[in-house]
């Protein structure tokens, strides 16, 4: 299984609503797109403070890495990206993305 983690650093304008919507959207391509599990996304609750920013976050399990890949390479994933990177601060620097494999070696 692929973990596919994403952080990201909201402009101050941003609302929740423009965030939740955003989110909503990602979550629903499950229905399209085969091996994707699920999707979590949401505020930080740390009480540590050391998100540097990255307040928001999302992770999507994937079966494998070939659904992670066609997750990547979906019309809906690519338009819906670029949505959330023009809602964060300093474009794609507002993002950080990370893939790690959960159950297995890598």
């Amino acid at each position: 299984m692929i973990r596919h983690i994403v952080l990201a650093k909201f402009k101050a304008e941003v609302t929740k609503t423009e965030i939740d919507s955003l989110f909503a959207k990602l979550a629903d391509l499950k229905s399209h797109i085969p091996g994707m599990r699920g999707f979590d996304g949401g505020v930080s609750v740390s009480p540590e403070g050391l998100e540097q920013g990255f307040r928001h976050g999302f992770s999507i399990d994937f079966d494998d890495a070939e659904a992670r890949d066609a997750y990547l390479e979906h019309p809906e994933h690519k338009a819906l990206g670029g949505q959330l990177v023009g809602l964060l601060e300093g474009g794609v620097a507002g993002l950080v993305v990370f893939d790690m494999v959960v159950g297995g070696s890598a």
